[in-house]
């Protein structure tokens, strides 16, 4: 094919040249990773297919205005938002955590700037981006995972072994703490964050 070719970051000093790059150490993205892309591409379009066709996805029942199903829950990758709106008032579960975490993916790639790692896969280089990332990643699927399974009728919490027929006693009405008191907890917070990670800047 004619015409100059894209090529990734060479490999580093700390590596061994992939099977296939040339005496610089590059390897064409064109047709090397392409090819590669493509070939899982196909693999996982045909996963998806076999299981399509393996699983039942039935529709429910017609939505009837009378009767308002208990619990009523979000599709699953919005049940995590949903739990939210336990702990924090409606604007700050809906706006400010969402864009909160929003401006903070976007901020992690100005925050980490080590130049090494750059076109590899490792964790030695990355000790901010990929510890911050994983971190909220997980508390993430750890909200979903309780909307998911453990809210049961008015959205108490029940355990796996607990009969959702059993109904809860309303719980008691939350307190909100005092401004100060939560504006400085949360400044304790970021502190203690940055203390944690300061050595990868230094």
């Amino acid at each position: 094919m004619a015409g100059k070719r894209e090529s990734t970051t060479p490999v580093g000093k700390k590596s061994v040249c992939a099977p296939g790059a040339d005496s610089d150490g590059y390897l064409f993205t064109f047709p090397d990773l392409v090819s590669r892309e493509f070939i899982a591409i196909l693999a996982a379009l045909i996963v998806l297919c076999v299981w399509s066709m393996g699983i039942d996805a039935p529709l429910r029942a017609m939505a009837n205005p009378n009767w308002t199903e208990n619990p009523a829950k979000a599709p699953w990758y919005f049940v995590g938002l949903q739990e939210l709106l336990v702990y924090f008032d409606p604007w700050i579960a809906g706006v400010c955590v969402p864009g909160i975490i929003i401006l903070g993916l976007m901020a992690i790639p100005y925050i980490d700037t080590n130049p090494r790692g750059v076109g590899e896969y490792n964790f030695s280089d990355r000790k901010f981006a990929v510890p911050v990332f994983m971190t909220g990643y997980t508390l993430w699927f750890v909200l979903i995972i309780i909307g998911q399974f453990l809210r049961g009728p008015n959205w108490h919490f029940y355990w796996p072994w607990e009969d959702w027929s059993i109904a809860k006693p309303a719980e008691q009405q939350l307190v909100n703490l005092p401004p100060w008191l939560g504006w400085s907890l949360l400044g304790c917070y970021v502190a203690a964050g940055f203390c944690r990670y300061a050595p990868v800047f230094l």
